[in-house]
């Protein structure tokens, strides 16, 4: 994949609002597009040199009224085919997390969005890593949560990944509910990704009766 430098980044992208997906930085998130503004909004991407979308999850105001998350994380498409009946299977490979600053008025049918990229400068570059790891304690807890759930994973695979790939692959792979995911996606850093995680496996393995991360 071509490496996208800060200074290539756009002022202004389309937002594909969608519940419980979350992509990271250096992540890879599949996708099955099949509505006809979507599948507009994958054909005007390919057209752009940066070939960005902002994965952004949808929520709630106050007053109940529906809105989008304040942060989102822009993906870049490096993977892409159709069907025979015209869907497109895409990939979107994680480039920075953004905040999301105004949606812009246009004649799409999807939302275009001015987005601000400042407070993430660490997503673009080398994968981050995480000191205080305790990967054998981790994988533990993963196994007991997986039970749990009635899951299964590829244990060595796990076993032998960099720190930054195994926390946000299971960041973007466990069943957590929408709002658990935009915890993991606004963590500042790596480790504080982990804690969290650590604390939502951890929820799930106590019935639910601990308090919820913020």
């Amino acid at each position: 994949m071509r490496m996208i430098k800060p200074s290539d980044l756009p002022a202004q992208i389309p937002l594909f609002p969608l519940p419980g997906a979350l992509l990271l930085p250096r992540g890879r998130l599949p996708l099955h597009i099949f509505e006809p503004r979507y599948l507009q909004m994958i054909e005007d991407c390919m057209a752009t040199p940066q070939r960005l979308i902002g994965m952004i999850q949808p929520c709630k105001g106050r007053d109940g009224t529906p809105k989008l998350s304040t942060i989102g994380c822009a993906g870049r498409l490096t993977g892409f085919s159709e069907t025979e009946d015209g869907r497109y299977m895409i990939t979107l490979s994680g480039v920075s997390r953004f905040r999301l600053q105004r949606e812009v008025s246009g004649d799409t049918p999807y939302i275009r969005a001015e987005i601000g990229w400042t407070d993430f400068p660490r997503d673009i570059g080398n994968p981050e890593h995480d000191p205080g790891f305790d990967r054998e304690g981790l994988l533990d807890l993963l196994g007991r949560y997986l039970h749990t759930q009635g899951l299964d994973t590829d244990w060595e695979a796990l076993k032998d990944a960099e720190d930054e790939f195994l926390i946000n692959a299971l960041s973007m792979l466990l069943p957590f509910e929408p709002e658990d995911k935009q915890a993991l996606l606004e963590a500042p850093s790596l480790p504080t990704r982990r804690e969290t995680l650590v604390t939502l496996m951890e929820f799930v393995l106590h019935g639910g009766i601990e308090e919820r991360p913020q």
